[in-house]
């Protein structure tokens, strides 16, 4: 795995880990538009679970490649879903933002993890 690929990894995983720890405390920016999109509330533990775990399995990925493939994938079904979440509330302003944080998973994919 290059240097590049490396830091796209890592930056990937931090960004993810990021969103997931943001909804596990609650935060404002996160949680207002999950309620606005028709999230259920329920649902957030596991959203950001689910993004937590991503976010550790880019980080083993560096290690052991078969599981960052499966994260990467992972976590790209997870944005594109929140993308479609976004869509489907009508909430179109707010569609980059699930773009933003899929887009370095997407180039982690794209440059590492050789299976």
């Amino acid at each position: 795995m290059s240097t590049t690929a490396t830091v796209v990894t890592i930056v990937a995983a931090v960004m993810s880990g990021f969103s997931g720890g943001s909804i596990f405390l609650r935060a404002k920016f996160v949680v207002e538009p999950l309620a606005e999109y028709g999230v259920p509330r329920s649902w957030w533990n596991r959203l950001g679970a689910a993004k937590a775990a991503g976010a550790a399995g880019l980080l083993v990925g560096l290690f052991v490649p078969v599981i960052g493939l499966m994260a990467a994938i992972g976590l790209i079904l997870y944005f594109t879903g929140a993308v479609i979440a976004v869509v489907r509330a009508r909430s179109y302003g707010h569609v980059p933002f699930p773009l933003l944080y899929m887009a370095p998973v997407v180039g982690a994919l794209a440059l590492g993890f050789p299976a």
